[in-house]
């Protein structure tokens, strides 16, 4: 199935990076936040030009909508390109200790640094960044241990950069989700709004709807728990065939939703990015023996 075409870059997204450009040099640390259900494709293509030499952390959120052997192969593969990433679940906290002791090292090395040139030692300044609805705001909220700031499941609900002082130790900085002007990579953009991390209004669900339930049925190595058709039968009592998925869509939405197909898409997308079809990585690690 070709991709569909998804484009959006809202007003305040072009202001939020404005503003970021002036506060990356205020920064002393970046913490990448990117979704562990599609890894690679939440990462910000920008990101490299932007910070330079600036310390960076690579935070995976949502480490619990994957399964462990999922986590397990991106733990390998990361750290064979030299990165050891934080694995965290913002909504229940697991890993916000590790990502707090990692600002807090970081901070260490800083006023080391200050107290060689004569400087007071002071709090380090986090950011925390990422595409929007990776989980930053509910990050920070499990950091500082209160609702510091808006968190929901959904895109744009931070618009605007936000600092949050969590004692002496760490300053944060919780930044709307930045998107590329243009999202070049279609299958990339693809699988961000199949997982909600563009804004609805970027993309036909039902479009999104047929692509999710192609890839689940088309690709083997995403497979968890059972196979998917087992899992569709199960869940919506649907025997159709999810490699034609507009035929499966019309058949769930006769037997759900009054015929309503729109409906019925958005239920599956619902349920997916709720966890009710499982724990499922839309990507795995690239073997680089191919390349």
């Amino acid at each position: 199935m070709k991709s569909p075409v998804i484009q959006w870059y809202p007003g305040h997204i072009a202001r939020a990076e404005r503003q970021l450009r002036h506060q990356l040099d205020r920064v002393d640390l970046v913490l990448e936040v990117c979704d562990a259900r599609i890894l690679l494709a939440s990462r910000h293509p920008c990101l490299e030009k932007w910070l330079g030499s600036k310390p960076r952390v690579l935070v995976v959120n949502r480490r619990d909508m994957i399964p462990p052997q999922a986590r397990s192969c991106w733990h390998q593969w990361l750290q064979h390109h030299g990165e050891t990433p934080i694995w965290c679940d913002g909504r229940r906290g697991g890993g916000s200790k590790a990502l707090l002791k990692a600002a807090v090292h970081a901070g260490a090395a800083l006023n080391a640094r200050r107290q060689q040139r004569g400087l007071r030692p002071r709090a380090v300044r986090a950011l925390l960044l990422g595409f929007p609805n990776v989980g930053k705001s509910a990050l920070i909220n499990r950091l500082v241990g209160r609702r510091a700031v808006a968190s929901e499941r959904r895109a744009g609900v931070t618009r605007a950069l936000q600092w949050v002082r969590m004692g002496g130790q760490v300053d944060l900085l919780d930044a709307p989700g930045i998107l590329p002007p243009r999202l070049q990579d279609q299958q990339a953009a693809l699988l961000l709004a199949i997982c909600d991390d563009l804004g609805q209004a970027a993309y036909d669900h039902e479009k999104i709807a047929c692509s999710l339930l192609l890839l689940l049925a088309t690709t083997t190595a995403l497979q968890v728990v059972r196979p998917l058709p087992r899992l569709l039968v199960e869940r919506y009592g649907i025997t159709a065939d999810p490699q034609i998925p507009h035929g499966w869509l019309q058949a769930a939405a006769e037997e759900h939703t009054s015929g309503c197909t729109a409906r019925m898409a958005q239920r599956v997308l619902d349920d997916f990015r709720k966890g009710n079809l499982g724990t499922i990585a839309l990507q795995v690690p690239r073997d680089d023996s191919k390349e």
